[in-house]
């Protein structure tokens, strides 16, 4: 089974037809397959969030939104909590030394615990990989 940690980004990107990438699209089929994503706990948040404001824009509406949901329930994408104070607490370092919002962060740091590939679309969250020692998912790394 091969995991990878998931961010925001990237799954949403899979149901912006005009946002997605041959990459994104690669992931989720493994998913279906024989993946397991694995998520931080604001994960479900941004995903609700970026709904949401798509909803307000006009560009989902609440029945794309019950379908984008019922998908990803489907998955094999596994919240993880943070074990204790400390993962926290590195979250925020590596908020302040990559320079990044906590909440993109915290997908750096569960991919770095946890010794996995990420796969973003966001720029600066993948300029900040390889610093912190993370490498980025790809088809090929499957």
């Amino acid at each position: 089974m091969r995991e990878f940690v998931l961010d925001c980004s990237a799954t949403m990107a899979y149901f912006f037809k005009d946002e997605t990438s041959a990459c994104v699209d690669a992931a989720f089929e493994m998913l279906v397959v024989k993946g397991t994503a694995l998520v931080p706990p604001i994960w479900p948040l941004e995903v609700a969030n970026t709904c949401l404001s798509a909803e307000r824009r006009k560009r989902l509406t609440i029945p794309d939104v019950e379908e984008i949901f019922s998908i990803l329930e489907m998955l094999p994408i596994e919240i993880i909590p943070y074990e204790d104070l400390k993962s926290t607490w590195d979250v925020q370092s590596m908020a302040r030394t990559h320079n990044l919002t906590a909440y993109d962060a915290a997908y750096l740091e569960l991919a770095k615990r946890k010794n996995l590939p990420l796969l973003t679309l966001d720029k600066k969250l993948k300029q900040s990989t390889e610093k912190a020692g993370v490498s980025l998912w790809t088809p090929a790394s499957d």
